[in-house]
Parts: C-alpha cells; sequence; structure tokens
C-alpha cells in the first residue's frame, strides 16, 4: 500500500484589498528559503486567461478541448474548459486533486475563506470591514496592521513583519 503524503495546508483569508497577495508575495520568498516546497491555490471571482489570442495553444484551447496542457521546459500551464451553464465554482477538494501533494511541504490557499481549514486572517481595521475569526473557528491568528477592538486570544501577528508571520507559520508546522 502507499503512504500518499498530504502537506500542511494553510489559508490566508480576509476581504479583497486587505492585503493577502502582497502578505503571500512576501511570506512565499523566505518560506522557500527555508526549504520548504510551496503550492499555492488562488480563488478568484474574476474571469482569467492568461494565455494569448492568436498564439498556437491559444487557438488549439478555443478549438474545443475540455482540458489542454502546454508544456515547455520552464514550466507547464493545464487549462480547463468549464460549461458556465452547468458548472460552479471550483470546490477547494478539486483544485487539491490538480496539485501534485506529495512534492509539496505546503499548500498555501488564498481565497475559499469559509471553508474549513486552518487560515491567517489578514485585517486592516482602516478598511471598515468586520473581523472574520468571530465566525471562523479555523482562523489561528490575525495579521493586523492596527489594533482589534475585539478580545481574543488568538495570536496577533504585524502585517508589516513577514519575517515574523513566516516564523509564525514554520512554527506552526512544527506542531502539525
Amino acid at each position: 500500500m502507499t503512504h500518499l503524503h498530504m502537506p500542511a495546508m494553510l489559508g490566508f483569508a480576509g476581504y479583497s484589498g486587505s492585503g493577502k497577495t502582497t502578505l503571500l508575495e512576501q511570506v512565499i520568498p523566505r518560506l522557500k528559503a527555508h526549504g520548504l516546497r510551496l503550492g499555492i491555490i488562488k480563488h478568484s471571482h474574476h474571469s482569467i486567461d492568461p494565455d494569448k489570442p492568436g498564439k498556437d495553444s491559444y487557438r488549439l484551447r478555443h478549438a474545443g478541448c475540455a482540458q489542454t496542457l502546454l508544456a515547455t521546459k520552464e514550466r507547464h500551464m493545464l487549462y480547463f474548459e468549464y460549461d458556465h451553464v452547468e458548472r460552479q465554482e471550483p470546490t477547494l477538494d478539486e483544485c487539491l486533486e490538480q496539485l501534485k501533494l506529495n512534492e509539496l511541504d505546503l499548500v498555501l490557499v488564498e481565497g475559499f475563506r469559509d471553508q474549513p481549514f486552518s487560515k491567517i486572517e489578514v485585517f486592516r481595521p482602516s478598511y471598515g470591514k468586520p473581523l472574520l475569526f468571530p465566525n471562523d473557528p479555523h482562523i489561528i491568528a490575525i495579521a493586523t496592521d492596527g489594533e482589534l477592538n475585539q478580545e481574543h486570544s488568538l495570536p496577533q501577528l504585524d502585517l508589516n513583519q513577514p519575517e515574523a508571520i513566516t516564523r509564525y507559520i514554520l512554527d506552526w508546522m512544527d506542531n502539525q
């Protein structure tokens, strides 16, 4: 029987514009410098198409294939085309199935904030949005650039200190 390696999974939850991507952009190279093999899943509510009209891959994909894999020696991209009439948003599990989990130590997730997995909340009081942690027992820490006007027992991380947030993530992984 083969044992499937399951990497740790940690989400970054917050409202749009709170700085999740910026924080991940700062934390990812620091985690990689510690030798971690990282994967990321970013959920978007917007339509995306990183392919370019006129390129062979774009032309072939738009000719009608349900799945297209574009492969080069530097990277490959896998496209899934969905019938929007019948298709719901992809689930987190469906996205995880696309990753080679046995080759990763940590999967970072931006989005899917309503799913039950460990998350760091990214919160900026100046945005005037409510905190997520009171309604999400899976939030394990809050990264913020201000003071919280609410009692809590969660670790509070300085959003402007990515090295300290990286250390928190490494410690969290050690305790998994």
